[in-house]
């Protein structure tokens, strides 16, 4: 279903755009037809259509770059890699571009521009049931007004790429399993960089903490993810539904939740005032 998924998505402009540009230096240069007409035909310029050393040594460093960041950012479905690869592969063909061709470069770097001002990521725009916070206090007001209610709450930033590739799977368990006293929300630490430091979540562009899952009950902490060990070292944590569901008990969660729904506990006390 994933896998389908993925393949909507990729009709979208964004996808099919940025994958050409992130191709376009290679396959200019092996197809003949564009490489004669590019070079040969346009520019005058003979023995063009091989990739020499320099320009091999840059796309085997993007490869590993590549590889290493969408580890790093928990990319685990054909969209994740591509959203996380694009600004790599697009820079790496701008400086491609570049040193063949100053003219081509400033071509490729126009487009570049364009692409990026017209051309945004796509946003999930499915069913959620997710409160966002847009105050300081929010999330403090909301565990402290009833702590009869769990709550589920992603810590992230709007630049992350982990975190954007997780904001549809959060939206998606939100609305599978919110309850009235089930609920899930979204704080951004980089609007409130205070609540990040309560938590203990960076916002720097090195962090590793983005995003941050925590659990909260009785309005307490109970379970984070990712978390630091005995030695206080982060574990890493892979941002798919199962690993969330699996991670938070969200079925049992779920399951309990809703045999203890608020109105009930309300009816009981009512009649033990009796």
């Amino acid at each position: 279903m994933s896998f389908k998924k993925d393949l909507v998505l990729l009709l979208k402009p964004y996808y099919w755009v940025n994958i050409l540009m992130s191709i376009s230096y290679i396959v200019a240069k092996r197809a003949p037809f564009i490489c004669n007409y590019l070079w040969t035909y346009l520019f005058q310029q003979e023995d063009q259509c091989e990739l020499d050393g320099r320009e091999t040594e840059i796309l085997f460093f993007l490869l590993i770059v590549v590889m290493i960041r969408t580890r790093k950012t928990g990319s685990v479905t054909m969209i994740n890699y591509l959203t996380s690869s694009f600004m790599y592969t697009k820079i790496a063909n701008l400086g491609l571009w570049f040193y063949n061709d100053i003219r081509l470069g400033m071509i490729y770097f126009v487009f570049f521009i364009l692409v990026a001002l017209l051309l945004p990521e796509p946003t999930y725009t499915g069913p959620e049931n997710v409160l966002y916070f847009r105050t300081e206090n929010g999330l403090e007001e909301e565990l402290e007004k009833d702590k009869r209610v769990t709550w589920l709450v992603t810590f992230y930033t709007v630049w992350n790429p982990a975190c954007v590739n997780f904001a549809p799977i959060f939206s998606e368990l939100s609305n599978e399993y919110a309850l009235s006293n089930l609920k899930f929300g979204k704080l951004d630490v980089g609007r409130f960089p205070k609540i990040g430091q309560k938590y203990h979540i960076s916002d720097s562009s090195f962090s590793r903490q983005l995003p941050t899952v925590i659990l909260f009950r009785q309005g307490k902490e109970v379970a984070r993810r990712p978390y630091a060990d005995s030695k206080g070292k982060l574990v890493k944590f892979f941002f798919s539904a199962d690993n969330v569901k699996a991670a938070f008990d969200l079925n049992n969660l779920y399951k309990e939740c809703k045999v203890n729904p608020i109105k009930a506990i309300k009816s009981i006390a009512e009649k033990k005032k009796d």
